[in-house]
């Protein structure tokens, strides 16, 4: 028996925690100390937070990953969630280990705006997409990030000539395509954008660059 309990604590899963952007959700753990690490299974619960009774992820039954997706599960974005996860090794079960409780509107990460560039002689053009959620509306197609937030649009340039780390914010505000005039012939400009969440006071990552010489 007390072998048994040295396993149970030692396969144990540790740091259970939702990971999510533009509301693409998945549980993560990492393994308990076991050396035959690879060899445990896992097993996933979830459930909102108030409720009483666990459900299981059948997905997420029995498997060896360390990572679950609960995207379709937590599509309640106002409600407060909890996972947890349980290890196998040679037919002893660990103790359930549990995440911190979760909100996904309150904690996905927002993805940067697809950003489009297009250049003249003395101006670019750049137009902006915000990020998708993986929910679909009724004709199939994803529902934009913009239905659940107040998105601003955070656009910033970057004169190659100067330094990688000045980037100069040229604009702030909801349009989807800002014009930029006034620029040097002959010179290579590079743009990104975040997008911001204001009642979060929240900013995405960088979108990639996009350059253009005029």
């Amino acid at each position: 028996i007390l072998e048994n309990q040295v396993l149970q604590d030692s396969i144990k899963p540790q740091k259970v925690e939702f990971h999510s952007i533009n509301f693409n959700t998945t549980l993560h753990w990492q393994p308990g100390r076991a050396r035959e690490a690879r060899d445990v299974l896992y097993f996933v619960q979830h459930k909102v937070y108030g409720q009483s009774t666990w459900q299981n992820k059948d997905e997420c039954w029995g498997i060896s990953s360390n990572v679950c997706d609960l995207t379709q599960e937590t599509s309640d974005i106002q409600e407060p969630y909890y996972g947890r996860v349980r290890a196998l090794l040679a037919g002893v079960y660990s103790n359930w280990s549990l995440s911190s409780r979760f909100t996904p509107w309150r904690e996905t990460m927002i993805g940067p705006p697809m950003v489009t560039v297009v250049h003249s002689n003395k101006s670019i053009t750049v137009k902006l997409q915000a990020p998708h959620s993986p929910y679909k509306r009724k004709r199939g197609s994803n529902i934009p990030m913009t239905n659940y937030y107040d998105l601003l649009y955070q656009v910033f340039i970057i004169n190659n000539l100067l330094d990688e780390q000045h980037r100069a914010l040229v604009y702030e505000g909801k349009d989807k395509v800002i014009k930029i005039q006034d620029l040097r012939p002959g010179v290579s400009y590079c743009i990104m954008a975040k997008t911001y969440v204001p009642m979060l006071d929240r900013s995405s990552a960088y979108s990639s660059r996009q350059c253009a010489v005029l």
